[in-house]
């Protein structure tokens, strides 16, 4: 037997899931996301359906349903691609998108309306679809313009920009605070159903608007999921290896502030939902190539938000708490990884 056969080198491989265990086990978890994913869907399109299946009456309820499932399956990728990219970008894995005051604006936004127009003609008077482009546009200019002002700037840092959209949107809340005080019972009541992030009370009438353009900007942020890859070593390794770090935060940040424009006017404020699924998929993917980190948060956002959509409204009859359910557990995961790290 020759020396070669005893100092034969083990066969290498390269790449975000090296070792064949950890491989094996993104796989299966994958495989085990997507088959409770199309289980959830034909739960929630099926269950308590009394009609025999694929009757008339069968499918006229199905089809009412899958309006809320299709809102399910948009704000999950909103908020899961956006929570991503933005704590890539950033280079924080605790800060979400809602820190810069998107969910702040949108409030302020709605707040104002119903303040100087009232609520018959600032709720139901305005066209819709042009309220909903008018509050979706200025989320995301407001985004570009911070952006673009402290990123540009002599003294332009994300630490800066971060700390600023805090102030931002605290000051937005206490504006709006200030005006609700002045509405009147009724005036306020109409505001505070839009205030609330809903499944059922979802503008599904802009579903035909909101899907491509939240196909855009996610497919623009999976394709540059290689920069993001860069992004997350940092500025100046980014830099060493060709990056235009400036431009590229820039960018994934406008696509974030697009998508999470469109999650906001669609559904309304979701604080800790993108922070909720980014954390597991970070944990569960154990990996740092966003192709496979991006499916993954998605996947994880459909199941939790689609399995208390379904015990909330078929359980336990409590389907106007989905969000406060959702967002309680978002919260207390928040606190645990603060506890944690012990630091932002």
């Amino acid at each position: 037997m020759s020396a070669d056969t005893f100092h034969r080198a083990p066969a290498r491989h390269s790449g975000a899931l090296a070792d064949p265990a950890h491989r094996l086990r993104y796989r299966l978890v994958l495989i085990a996301l997507i088959a409770a994913a199309l289980l959830l869907t034909v739960l929630l399109l099926c269950w308590d359906n009394p009609y025999a299946p694929f009757s008339e009456r069968w499918l006229r309820i199905s089809r009412m349903r899958i309006s809320g499932i299709v809102v399910i399956a948009v704000v999950t990728f909103c908020q899961a691609f956006a929570t991503v990219a933005f704590q890539t970008a950033t280079n924080n894995r605790i800060i979400t998108p809602s820190i810069m005051g998107f969910e702040s604006l949108y409030v302020l936004i709605q707040t104002a309306i119903v303040f100087f127009f009232g609520a018959a003609a600032g709720v139901t008077g305005l066209d819709p679809f042009a309220r909903f482009l008018l509050q979706s546009a200025l989320m995301v200019v407001f985004a570009v313009l911070l952006y673009s002002w402290l990123l540009s700037g002599r003294f332009g840092n994300l630490h800066v920009m971060l700390l600023i959209g805090i102030i931002l949107g605290t000051g937005m809340g206490a504006l709006s605070t200030f005006l609700q005080q002045m509405l009147e019972p009724n005036e306020f009541d109409v505001l505070a159903a839009r205030l609330f992030g809903s499944i059922t009370n979802a503008n599904t009438d802009f579903l035909w608007f909101v899907i491509p353009v939240c196909a855009v900007a996610g497919g623009a942020i999976w394709v540059l999921s290689r920069r993001l890859n860069l992004l997350s070593l940092g500025r100046e390794i980014s830099t060493n290896l060709g990056l235009n770090h400036k431009r590229q935060v820039m960018l994934m940040l406008t696509l974030v502030a697009v998508l999470m424009a469109m999650s906001t006017s669609l559904f309304g404020p979701m604080t800790f939902l993108g922070f909720l699924v980014a954390t597991l998929a970070y944990v569960i993917a154990d990996t740092y190539d966003h192709r496979l980190l991006l499916p993954m948060a998605w996947l994880l956002g459909y199941v939790a938000l689609g399995m208390a959509y379904f015990l909330l409204k078929h359980v336990f009859t409590l389907v106007s708490a989905v969000t406060i359910i959702v967002e309680l557990i978002g919260g207390l995961v928040f606190l645990l990884v603060i506890l944690r790290k012990g630091r932002l």
